[in-house]
Parts: structure tokens; sequence; C-alpha cells
């Protein structure tokens, strides 16, 4: 069977018209440069004009500049911001291992050399109501737990990392530490975050203050710093 060859047809745009309603069906071709120019000035033009109904605005809507606002405030500071801070640990986080420690039991030490107030560690757990957290104190006593890792973050929020946490349920209490923790707010929700209070070098320790209410029922500290309080409480 002998197919008879369609016949080249141009539309007002300059690009061929497809007599088999195909591209493929008529095998290849080439375009002249005219044609191709033609609709190059067509199409760039057509880009160019903006449609009829729209009206360009110049000045931002109420809504849109309280929105400026917001996002130029969070990243007011540029990397001192807390929350600029905290992603760059999420993504980067600190070299860091556990091993027995001089002070008590376990420890936290720095892989890397860590430099002056930056966030080191998250301490990461289960976020728990007071009356909880007295629960589970009672119940760790009796499961011969000794030690139970719970960190306030206010009046009536308390961080369990007993069973759930990471490293920093290991860092030790220092009364000269060279850390400190802090309370910041991520996404409404409020966060422990570890930052390192001096330059920390390779293998040292990472401490950091308790703040422990005072009680009678006396805690040693061992920490060995010259100006040891003597006792965690």
């Amino acid at each position: 069977t002998s197919l008879s060859t369609p016949k080249k047809k141009k539309r007002d745009d300059g690009m061929r018209e497809h007599v088999t309603g195909c591209a493929r069906s008529e095998g290849y071709y080439k375009i002249d440069k005219k044609d191709k120019m033609k609709y190059l000035n067509n199409s760039r033009a057509f880009a160019e004009e903006p449609p009829a109904d729209t009206q360009v605005r110049t000045r931002p809507l109420p809504g849109e500049r309280s929105e400026q606002r917001r996002l130029l405030s969070s990243f007011t500071g540029s990397c001192d911001s807390d929350l600029l801070k905290f992603n760059q640990l999420k993504f980067r986080k600190k070299k860091l291992k556990f091993c027995k420690s001089h002070i008590h039991d376990w420890g936290l030490f720095a892989m890397e050399p860590i430099a002056a107030d930056e966030m080191v560690i998250e301490y990461v757990g289960q976020n728990i109501r007071q009356v909880i957290a007295d629960m589970r104190e009672k119940r760790y006593e009796d499961e011969g737990i000794g030690s139970s890792y719970m960190f306030r973050v206010d009046h009536d929020t308390i961080i369990d990392a007993t069973k759930c946490g990471n490293f920093a349920r290991f860092i030790n209490h220092s009364c000269n530490p060279n850390c400190y923790a802090k309370v910041i707010t991520v996404e409404s929700q409020k966060k422990i975050v570890i930052y390192s209070k001096q330059h920390i070098n390779v293998n040292e320790e990472i401490t950091y203050d308790y703040k422990f209410p005072i009680e009678d029922v006396k805690i040693p500290c061992l920490c060995g710093s010259e100006n040891c309080r003597g006792t965690l409480n």
C-alpha cells in the first residue's frame, strides 16, 4: 500500500498543521528558520502580555505585610537566632560519645571542638505532667532504678528520659560547668537544649549545673571542681 504524503498546511501562528492529527504519524520534517522565528516571536509576545483582567499591585495587602514582618523577625540576628541554631543542630549534630566518667558513672564527652554559645544537644524524652512524674519516680524506685532522668521544663511539664531518651541524659552535674540548659520554643513546643558556656576541647566531658531545689536530704556532689558546693541540692 502506498500512502499519500499529507499536504503541508500552515496556521496563522507559523506552526505546521498536521493533517493526520498526530505529528508522529507524519515522520520527521525540518522546520524553516523563518517559521521557527515567527513562532518564537509570537509565543514571547504572548508571555510578556499580562491578562486583561489582571491588575498589577505595587503595594502588598495588610495580611502580606504582617507575614513579611513575621518572617523578618524570625530571621533577626541571622545565625544567632535560637530557631536557626536548632535547625542547624538537627541537620548537623555534634559528634559526641558517652563513656565512663570520673564524676559519676557514665558521662558525655565531645569528639570535636565546640565553640562557645553553640547548641550541643537537645534533651530528648517523654513530655509528662507533674502527677505522672511523681508516679513514675516511685515506680522507678520499686524497680531498682537508682537514677531517674527527669528534666523540668516549666511548672507542670517534665521531660522523662529514663527509658526513652538520647545521650543528653548522661551529662553529669558540675558546680563549674562548661554548658548550660536553656528552654526554647519551636513550633509552639518547648524544648530543652544544652548550650556550650565556653570553648570545649576534644575528649572534654560535657557538664551543666542541675540546679536541684534545696532539700533536707542532701545528695553529695562529686564534680571535684575548685568551687564545688559539696551537694547537688
